[in-house]
């Protein structure tokens, strides 16, 4: 994971580099994106998204159904 993303190390390291691949490295920046979208990314799978789910919850974000 690089210095300036914060997204979970849980998520497994090809997910957290495709996403920051697609300028995703901040947990805000999902708020309001869909599974669906996510999901079409190389290397992201259901797992990546319900550690997602896990670290927008508490602070109030969510994806989009």
């Amino acid at each position: 994971m690089t210095a300036e993303s914060e997204l979970p190390a849980a998520m497994g390291k090809v997910a957290r580099r495709e996403l920051a691949l697609h300028g995703l490295t901040r947990l805000e920046q999902f708020d309001g994106r869909s599974a669906k979208e996510l999901l079409a990314i190389h290397g992201v799978g259901p797992k990546a998204i319900r550690i997602l789910r896990e670290h927008l919850e508490p602070e109030g974000r969510h994806l989009a159904p």
